[in-house]
C-alpha cells in the first residue's frame, strides 16, 4: 500500500451545512492512496479511523507518563491514575450516566457481553428461565448467550426480522412471558443498519421484570446516547467503532445490579484483601477490572470522546442522514445490485450484492480502485441466512465521508460490472 499523500477535491457541501472538509483533515489515514488512488475508506463498521488527537493522546501517554493506575504514589502513577479516571468520567458523562460507578471498561463489546453473561447470567439466572435476541445480532450477542444457556439449561427465543430487516411488528412482546429474565438486543445492526426502538422494547421487558442488555458497538458512532432516557439496564461498546483505539471499550450498567453481580476475573486491582480463608471485593467499578488495564486505550478514549463532543453528535447524525439518503440513492441506480437492509430507520450502512457475483469479488476489485468497503457475513450469519445469502458487501459510513466517496464507490462497482460482463 503506498502512502503518498494525493490530494483531493473539496467535498460537495451538504445541505446540513457540515463542514466535512474541516473535520477529514484531522484523520492522517484518509490522506493517503492506495493502489495509487486516493483511499475512499467505507469500512467504518468495522473499524473506524483515528483523529490526529486520539493518536497524539496515547503518544504523550507512552512518551511521558507511562505508569501503572491505581496504588502507586509517586508522580508518574498518580498522573496516570488521573488520566484514566479522568477518561471514564468523560465516558459518563457521553452517554450520560448517573454515575462513574456505573462505568467498567473492558477490552471491547464482546467482552462487555460476555461480563454480563457470566456474572448477572450465570448467578442470577435459573435453569428454564428464557433469554430473547433478536435475528439480527452480531455473533458477540448470540454466542455468550448459547454458552449461558448450555451451561444453566436456558432457552433462548429469537424475534423474527422482515424483508425489510425491521423486527416482526408485534413479535417481540409475543415472546415475552413470566419466564423471560434477560433481553439482548442490537441497538443498530452492524450488517443492516437498522436502528431498532430499543426505548420502547426497554419499556415492554420491564413490565415483564426482565433486564435489557443492549449492543450499542454501532450506534455510538452515530446517534446521541442517553442510557437513563433509554433505561437500559446494561449497555456494551467499543472505542474502535467510535474513533478511539483497539481493544479497549466499556460496559455500562446500573449500579444496584453491579453492586450485586459477583466479579468475573480474579486478580489484582478488582480485590480489597486476599487472605487463603476468602478474599473481598474492590468498590464499583474496580470489581469488575482484574489486572492491568488498557491504560492508553483508556486515556486514547477520553480523546476520541473529546472530539466526538466537539463534532457534535446531533451534526453528526445529521450528516450521517443525508449521507445514506444519498448513497442509497446512487446505489440503486447500479444495475443488478440490490440492496440488504431498507428499513425506514437506519444509520450509514449500505449492505448489497449484486447478481451473478460474489461480494468477496466485489471487494476485491473495489480495492484496486482505492474504495475499502467490507465482504462477508459480518458476524451476523443468521442475518445472511434470512436472506437466504452467503455474504454481502458492506459501505458504512462515517462523518467524515463524503458524496464524493460515494461517488467512487459507484464508479468502482461500474468497473466490477465491467470485468464480469
Amino acid at each position: 500500500m503506498s502512502t503518498v499523500r494525493t490530494p483531493r477535491a473539496a467535498p460537495l457541501p451538504t445541505t446540513t451545512g457540515f463542514d466535512v472538509l474541516r473535520w477529514r483533515r484531522d484523520f492522517p489515514v484518509l490522506q493517503q492512496s492506495v493502489h495509487g488512488k486516493p483511499l475512499v475508506y467505507l469500512d467504518n463498521a468495522a473499524t473506524a479511523q483515528k483523529p490526529q488527537s486520539v493518536i497524539d493522546a496515547v503518544a504523550r501517554y507512552y512518551r511521558e507518563t507511562n505508569a501503572n493506575v491505581h496504588r502507586g504514589v509517586h508522580a508518574l502513577s498518580e498522573c496516570a491514575t488521573a488520566q484514566y479516571e479522568a477518561a471514564r468520567d468523560k465516558v459518563r458523562s457521553f452517554i450520560h450516566a448517573a454515575s462513574v460507578r456505573e462505568i467498567v471498561f473492558t477490552r471491547g463489546t464482546t467482552e462487555s457481553l460476555n461480563l454480563v453473561a457470566q456474572s448477572y447470567g450465570r448467578s442470577l439466572l435459573r435453569a428454564g428461565d428464557e433469554i430473547i435476541v433478536s435475528h439480527m445480532e452480531h455473533h458477540s450477542n448470540i454466542v455468550p448467550w448459547q454458552l449461558l444457556a448450555g451451561q444453566l439449561r436456558l432457552d433462548i427465543k429469537v424475534i423474527p426480522i422482515t424483508d425489510e430487516g425491521t423486527l416482526v411488528p408485534g413479535a417481540y412482546a409475543h415472546l415475552l412471558s413470566s419466564r423471560t429474565r434477560l433481553v439482548a438486543l442490537a441497538h443498530v445492526s452492524n450488517a443492516l443498519g437498522t436502528v431498532n426502538p430499543v426505548r420502547e422494547m426497554i419499556a415492554l421487558a420491564h413490565r415483564h421484570h426482565a433486564i435489557v442488555v443492549l449492543d450499542g458497538a454501532q450506534a455510538v458512532p452515530h446517534l446521541p446516547v442517553d442510557v437513563r432516557e433509554l433505561d437500559c439496564d446494561f449497555y456494551a461498546f467499543s472505542a474502535h467503532k467510535m474513533f478511539g483505539p483497539t481493544g479497549i471499550g466499556v460496559l455500562y450498567a446500573k449500579q444496584a445490579l453491579l453492586e450485586e453481580m459477583p466479579p468475573w476475573q480474579g486478580g489484582g486491582d478488582m480485590i480489597r484483601t486476599v487472605r487463603f480463608s476468602g478474599s473481598t471485593w474492590n468498590e464499583l467499578p474496580h470489581k469488575f477490572e482484574a489486572g492491568t488495564p488498557h491504560i492508553a486505550g483508556a486515556i486514547g478514549l477520553g480523546a476520541a470522546v473529546d472530539y466526538l463532543q466537539n463534532v457534535g453528535m446531533d451534526r453528526i447524525a445529521g450528516h450521517d442522514q443525508e449521507l445514506l439518503a444519498y448513497g442509497t440513492e446512487q446505489l440503486l441506480r447500479v444495475k443488478g445490485l440490490k440492496l440488504v437492509g431498507t428499513a425506514p430507520a437506519k444509520v450509514g450502512v449500505l449492505s448489497f450484492v449484486m447478481d451473478g457475483i460474489h461480494p468477496h469479488d466485489i471487494g476485491t476489485i473495489v480495492d484496486q480502485e482505492g474504495v475499502a468497503i467490507r465482504t462477508g457475513h459480518h458476524c451476523a450469519m443468521p442475518v445472511m441466512e434470512r436472506f437466504g445469502i452467503p455474504a454481502t458487501a458492506r459501505a458504512s459510513l462515517a462523518f467524515y465521508n463524503t458524496r464524493d466517496d460515494i461517488d467512487a464507490l459507484v464508479a468502482a462497482l461500474g468497473k466490477v460490472r465491467e470485468v464480469f460482463r
